[in-house]
């Protein structure tokens, strides 16, 4: 059964990041730590009693395609009821909208909790919260009262619609139309990989729809943005989902194939300006691509527990542990290879968590306090969140059904379920490859670097200010070690970003040729570097010995075993880009 990591949610956000600083500002003056620990408590008991339990159902019944529309599978309807009739779609929307207006970063938490518990499931709330998000920032006046007051309130599911068949990820090569009529417009096209495209869960889903209007200029400038709602009153639009997709992982999560105008055209509705979809898109898929990355976590939590309860359980073998009985039968805990793994898996996990935090939370302090540099940073990391944390969890995953040994490839223990699930994470909304791209060209370039020189300062002030509070002297050998270690790694990052940033602008082939290393590079040490922030802090007040043990002893084995990879691939960014650019293809 999984269990909500909520104590050390609840640490990363009022120990580690004080988010209830926020309090102190009047957007999140209602914010405290009582009501947040509150929130934890009931989405952890919400993951455990409703959506856990359907998770594995979900994957063996998967969603089902007829004519006349999709199915969900058995329990998701009552669960999703339970989801609305219980007030969660208000969380993290703004008061002005009717919403709870808590911030970013405690949303963040409780998105890690339902992810762990039921990614499948989650997928639906998390497109509804984007398409709010993106329609309460560039809908009209008109638009928003016509259609947010039930999207906020989880009646109305909403979606985005992007990828066409011959487009892929290249937007510029989009066909779907939009045909002016009167104070609307008429859609033609097709839209494929559209998750929960149709479902039975709402009465209505919002699609936000990237189309070109008739005499739009070529490519990305030439795109705009419209509502296309599935039922206009009780008229069925002239939309439909015309098949399903049968996928490695997420069964349950339907991935729809969308036609719009097989007859007189879908009515859309230009949301904000014409030829600036693209940017609006964008409000939408950085909350997509943070909640993405949260999604890699979440899982990550997930095959950590799976593996943790056969870990200590499953008994095979004789053991070299100091202190056991060499001659008796014992758990594959106590094997030093299967302890490096769950090691390495737990970790990972918390470094990773606290990154996505504190990136959320950067967010929550540019909407706050109007502070131009916290978004500068959160820009920079959500990225860095999402493709670090997708490409971990498929490692991790991998790494869950080894520590289960030969019944990990079955099916009934699960972890190959959540292996298949995470698959998809570091694929959509933007591969490992585009985020890196992003974290290149549009945010280290932009500001030749200023970002990510910010970001370093703030972690060395982060450790300096957790070090004088931890007492940490030449007497706490693991800590002053762990912080050594971490500057060393920022200073690392900090010289490769300053290497790469020329290389762009002389070989940007090159650059591009190992961004991905770089993203990696970045993801590893900001959230090694958290990791021995967190335990400085966790030292510094001791009140739970167990926990504090805990924290020192992920962080120092993760120093030793995880942070000396940032030297390799350092190492390939430093030195890699060429062999890429002036390879022959043809001989690949």
């Amino acid at each position: 059964m999984y269990n909500a990591p909520i104590k050390d949610l609840a640490f990363v956000l009022h120990r580690q990041m004080r988010v209830q600083r926020l309090a102190e500002t009047p957007l999140y003056a209602e914010y405290s730590t009582d009501v947040a620990e509150s929130v934890l408590a009931e989405a952890g008991r919400f993951a455990s009693e409703i959506l856990d339990p359907i998770n594995t159902v979900g994957d063996r019944e998967g969603a089902k395609w007829s004519p006349e529309g999709v199915t969900t599978a058995s329990g998701f309807r009552d669960a999703y009821d339970r989801y609305v009739s219980d007030g969660w779609p208000l969380l993290g929307v703004g008061t002005e909208h009717g919403g709870q207006g808590v911030p970013l970063a405690l949303a963040t938490a409780v998105e890690e909790i339902w992810f762990g518990a039921n990614m499948a499931f989650t997928l639906c709330p998390q497109l509804g919260r984007g398409a709010v998000e993106a329609l309460s920032i560039a809908g009209s006046a008109e638009l928003r009262e016509r259609f947010l007051p039930r999207m906020v309130t989880g009646e109305w599911a909403g979606t985005m619609n992007l990828t066409e068949p011959q487009a892929g990820s290249d937007l510029a090569a989009i066909r779907t139309r939009a045909v002016p009529q009167g104070d609307h417009y008429r859609l033609f096209g097709q839209k494929i990989y559209i998750t929960y495209g149709d479902q039975d869960l709402t009465e209505n889903i919002i699609h936000l729809v990237l189309a070109r209007i008739e005499g739009a200029p070529p490519g990305i400038k030439g795109i705009s943005m419209f509502v296309v709602p599935k039922f206009l009153g009780s008229e069925r639009n002239d939309l439909r989902c015309v098949s399903i997709e049968h996928k490695l992982g997420i069964h349950a999560s339907p991935t729809c194939v969308m036609s719009y105008g097989d007859g007189p055209g879908a009515v859309g509705y230009l949301v904000g300006e014409a030829n600036h979809g693209l940017e609006y898109m964008f409000i939408m898929m950085n909350s997509a691509r943070l909640s993405v990355g949260v999604q890699g976590i979440g899982l990550s939590e997930r095959a950590y527990q799976q593996s943790l309860e056969w870990a200590r359980t499953r008994v095979q073998g004789r053991t070299l542990i100091p202190g056991a009985d060499p001659a008796a039968p014992t758990t594959i805990i106590n094997h030093p290879d299967v302890r490096r793994m769950l090691l390495l898996q737990r970790s990972s996990v918390e470094a990773m968590r606290a990154l996505a935090i504190y990136a959320a939370l950067q967010m929550d302090l540019a909407r706050a306090k109007n502070d131009s540099r916290a978004l500068a940073r959160g820009e920079l990391l959500i990225p860095i969140v999402k493709g670090w944390s997708t490409e971990q969890v498929n490692d991790l995953a991998s790494l869950a059904v080894q520590v289960h040994g030969g019944m990990g490839f079955i099916e009934d223990t699960g972890v190959a379920q959540t292996l298949r699930d995470a698959r998809i994470t570091a694929i959509y909304e933007g591969t490992t490859g585009i985020q890196a791209n992003d974290l290149l060209g549009r945010k280290l370039l932009r500001d030749k670097g200023a970002a990510l020189r910010d970001m370093l300062d703030v972690f060395e002030t982060l450790l300096a200010e957790a070090a004088s509070t931890a007492g940490a002297s030449a007497q706490d050998a693991v800590l002053v070690d762990a912080i050594r270690g971490a500057r060393e790694a920022l200073a690392l990052v900090g010289t490769t970003g300053a290497s790469l940033s020329a290389l762009l602008t002389t070989a940007p082939a090159a650059a591009y040729a190992v961004s991905v290393p770089f993203l990696k590079l970045c993801g590893l040490v900001f959230s090694a570097t958290l990791l021995v922030h967190g335990a400085l802090v966790a030292v510094a007040d001791a009140s739970d010995r167990d926990f504090t043990d805990a924290k020192l002893q992920t962080m120092q084995f993760h120093m030793r075993h995880c942070l000396p990879l940032a030297q390799s691939l350092a190492a390939v960014v430093r030195d890699g880009g060429d062999t890429v650019v002036r390879c022959r293809a043809e001989l690949i």
